[in-house]
């Protein structure tokens, strides 16, 4: 018998215009974490979504359980016990959480020729997987009156259910608080008691080194190596997955902070559980962090001041110059720009070319005879940006959601670049991209900052906010609760501080 549950042998995919996979290996452990890590545009989801059936493979063979298989579909692969929560979860908020659970599956009773699904069977079956994974929901509550994490939960529970020997969990906790990451650190620990291999999908060091046995690393679609966790250092990890040493993860500054650009007075929502009466500065060519917990209401602000949400009171001025801002056009006129918080919600097109992605902020400014688009104009704009920036894309007309998670980030920061802001506020700019592709997002903030621009930082990740801010505000409950101006009081403990002042 072989050690492995799960082998990928010489797996290879293409695209048009770019080779996804190249002869990549993968071997899975039963009862085992094996973390699969690599920059973004390595290969690892489309290494994963071969194994899941979403793609067919152009070469290579599964081997499962010693047999070698074959997988059609999603379908063919949760029947042959390989399930897979996507880091892009599509559930129907709308329906309970039973009807996620067996959408596509209902138990059915039957009635004479009648079927007809048994609601009773199902909220009795969703119950007690649910307890499998130890999480005490209400099978008959709506999904969406669940947080991400524990909808993510929902999704375990149906692979659970699936008796799945192998679960593929793709960024699971890019969206999640650290008492969520702590519940679905414990379920995965009780899988792994129970013998299933799990695919660990993710860029935060500190979660590999902690929940991981085995790590895979890839690199531009090639396979470089496994190695058992706690051979690696995080250095060494980071060095394999890029190619180099990274050793300054965040630059030195490049240029000096002037005078202050935007300044907000007392601003309040209308919505009296979120921000009120809050205050703050910007300078010019300053990169000013905004920190908190979840929920401290630091996103809604930013799409106040953007003209997103609407506000009850308060001031937002320019350059000195009070602005009304009612809406984003307001905010983009007065040369303020927001790169959002959800990138694949509400930032990327991505049945759109990465062109119209950059375009759709400033065509208006490339028309001719006020209705024509001028073509050559406008690529130069994009092919400029993609140069500036490093895009990875085989061209400006690829679609955007083929490129990999910090290539669609940096076409965003083009997105709005193009619009030429003086103002730019990023909402977790890192999000879900890689410790390269962050190098990159951080020297063009840097970059920015030298030219001039005002940048507001909204970060959740620590090291990310006390490594690039010039300043921090922390927020908690929809209240400023404090100013770090000083690099030597900018520490965790400080942050944290502050961000439990209810």
């Amino acid at each position: 018998m072989s050690e492995y549950l799960l082998e990928l042998k010489g797996v290879s995919k293409s695209f048009p215009g770019v080779r996804a996979l190249d002869h990549v290996n993968l071997s899975l452990r039963p009862g085992t974490v094996h973390a699969l890590m690599g920059e973004n545009g390595a290969g690892k989801s489309t290494l994963m979504k071969c194994l899941f059936g979403i793609y067919k493979m152009d070469e290579g063979e599964i081997i499962l359980d010693g047999q070698k298989v074959e997988v059609t579909d999603p379908d063919d692969a949760m029947s042959k016990g390989i399930a897979m929560v996507h880091q892009e979860l599509q559930p129907v908020l709308a329906r309970s959480v039973g009807e996620n659970m067996y959408l596509g599956r209902f138990p059915v009773k039957r009635y004479g020729p009648l079927k007809v699904i048994d609601h009773k069977k199902m909220y009795e079956d969703t119950k007690y997987w649910l307890d499998q994974v130890k999480m005490d929901f209400d099978p008959k509550a709506l999904l969406g009156s669940l947080s991400i994490g524990q909808m993510q939960s929902v999704e375990i529970a149906k692979a659970v259910s699936r008796s799945a020997k192998v679960v593929i969990l793709d960024e699971p906790t890019s969206s999640l608080s650290e008492n969520e990451v702590e519940a679905l650190f414990r379920i995965m620990n009780d899988l792994r008691d129970k013998g299933v291999a799990m695919v660990y999908i993710s860029h935060k060091m500190d979660e590999i080194k902690r929940i991981a046995d085995d790590i895979t690393i890839m690199r531009d679609g090639q396979y470089v190596g496994t190695w058992s966790a706690d051979e690696l250092t995080t250095d060494q990890i980071i060095a394999k997955m890029v190619g180099r040493e990274l050793t300054n993860v965040y630059p030195a500054k490049k240029g000096t902070i002037g005078e202050v650009v935007l300044e907000v007075n007392h601003l309040s929502s209308i919505h009296e559980r979120s921000f009120q009466d809050v205050s703050f500065t910007l300078r010019k060519g300053e990169i000013l962090g905004f920190g908190g917990l979840v929920g401290a209401q630091r996103t809604e602000l930013m799409e106040g001041i953007f003209g997103i949400r609407h506000l009850s009171s308060g001031t937002i001025k320019v350059k000195g110059k009070e602005i009304r801002i009612k809406k984003p056009s307001d905010a983009m006129k007065a040369g303020i720009g927001l790169i959002t918080e959800d990138r694949r919600g509400n930032g990327i097109m991505g049945c759109l070319s990465v062109k119209d992605n950059v375009g759709v902020a400033v065509y208006n400014k490339f028309l001719k005879a006020g209705f024509i688009l001028d073509h050559p104009a406008m690529n130069k704009v994009v092919d400029d940006s993609i140069k500036m920036l490093r895009i990875k894309t085989p061209n400006m007309q690829t679609h955007i959601e083929n490129l990999s998670g910090g290539n669609q980030q940096k076409v965003i920061v083009a997105r709005w670049l193009a619009n030429n802001p003086d103002i730019l506020i990023m909402d977790e700019p890192t999000r879900g991209i890689d410790v390269g592709a962050k190098h990159e997002i951080y020297e063009i903030m840097n970059d920015l900052a030298a030219q001039g621009k005002a940048i507001i930082m909204i970060s959740s990740e620590m090291a990310e906010l006390l490594g690039m801010s010039d300043r921090i505000y922390v927020m908690c409950a929809g209240k400023l609760r404090g100013e770090i101006t000083d690099k030597e009081q900018m520490t965790q403990e400080n942050v944290m501080n502050y961000a439990t002042q209810f």
